[in-house]
């Protein structure tokens, strides 16, 4: 079974995603931040990572790119609400840092579960 990586510091949307993912077949772990994520990443070696941008402790661009000097290859998936500036910022970065994909919150779940189907396939 496939397993992807959740990393967001909102508790809601770790649960709304993970209830998504497995009724679509995936099996799921999830960190509440990047530096947990990592650690999560380093021990499970998912095969997908979806993680938010803006979050406390580690952010999701640094997180992003230590995963990505880990592993190269790391499909990953990249979400935000935004910050201090428009999140098509944010996302125009983590595609500049690997993100195969990026998504606004809130997220239209149809989109992103079309991506992850996409990027599993590969």
């Amino acid at each position: 079974m496939k397993q992807i990586l959740i990393i967001d510091d909102e508790a809601s949307i770790r649960k709304m995603l993970k209830k998504l993912f497995e009724k679509n077949g995936y099996a799921v772990i999830d960190a509440q931040d990047g530096s947990q994520g990592v650690k999560l990443f380093k021990e499970h070696e998912p095969d997908l990572i979806i993680t938010d941008l803006i979050m406390p402790e580690k952010e999701g661009l640094e997180t992003i790119s230590e995963i990505k000097k880990i592993n190269p290859d790391t499909k990953i998936i990249a979400m935000s609400g935004g910050g201090v500036v428009e999140p098509e910022m944010y996302l125009d970065l983590a595609k500049n840092f690997g993100a195969q994909y990026s998504f606004n919150k809130p997220i239209d779940n149809e989109a992103l579960l079309a991506a992850v189907k996409h990027l599993m396939s590969n």
